[in-house]
């Protein structure tokens, strides 16, 4: 009988501490998303800051181009400039589609999956809107002066030409060099890291803290 007492006092400890380890998992995973899930905010304002300011590229390049549609050289620099203002645009509300998608409720290899499109998302389609500016400074530039009256290419197109000339080579050595790092991933991780941001990189130790206390096991 003392026997059986013991493995009954045993099993019920063994039970209280199963009890216990969930109920602090579940705390855990809580707080947790909860941080991750106020921590994608700043990444939501950032969105909505560049929506705004694509939204007043729009507005200011349809003034523009429909002011200058008999100079062909500036209705393609206000179309130019029209389009780089809806891509921001279309970006932004992309972005702001996927933060909102992810339910920080579901599993944790579900809300990891999310996170993972949201990020790839970001650093792809960043790239896609941040490296054409090293030439569309320039349109942005005749597009500025000639609503104030300056035509900067008719007056001296050698400056464009030069410009354009420079930018272009600094492209092209910013995408070789995106190429080449692709070959040592711990660069790579490091530049993928750097374009993702703090908010996107916070939410992802977050998440790799809980799955570390759900599946201990599987780590190292």
């Amino acid at each position: 009988m003392e026997l059986d007492d013991f493995k009954s006092a045993w099993q019920a400890l063994n039970q209280k501490l199963d009890q216990q380890t969930a109920l602090n998992l579940q705390l855990l995973r809580e707080s947790r998303a909860e941080k991750a899930r106020h921590g994608l905010r700043p990444l939501a304002w950032g969105q909505a800051i560049q929506m705004t300011l694509g939204a007043l590229l729009i507005l200011f390049s349809a003034g523009f181009w429909s002011n200058h549609r008999q100079v062909p050289h500036l209705l393609f620099t206000g179309l130019l400039m029209h389009a780089y203002g809806l891509a921001m645009v279309l970006f932004g509300v992309r972005m702001q589609v996927l933060i909102v998608r992810i339910d920080f409720g579901a599993p944790v290899l579900d809300i990891q999956k999310q996170l993972a499109q949201l990020r790839r998302f970001y650093v792809v389609g960043g790239l896609w809107i941040g490296l054409p500016w090293w030439l569309l400074w320039i349109p942005f530039m005749v597009m500025v002066f000639g609503s104030l009256g300056v035509d900067i290419y008719a007056r001296a197109p050698q400056i464009i030409t030069i410009n354009v000339a420079a930018c272009l080579v600094g492209l092209i050595l910013t995408l070789l060099f995106i190429w080449w790092s692709k070959g040592r991933p711990k660069l790579a991780k490091m530049l993928e890291n750097s374009a993702a941001g703090t908010s996107l990189n916070k939410a992802q130790r977050l998440l790799d803290e809980i799955a570390r206390f759900e599946h201990p096991d599987t780590q190292d």
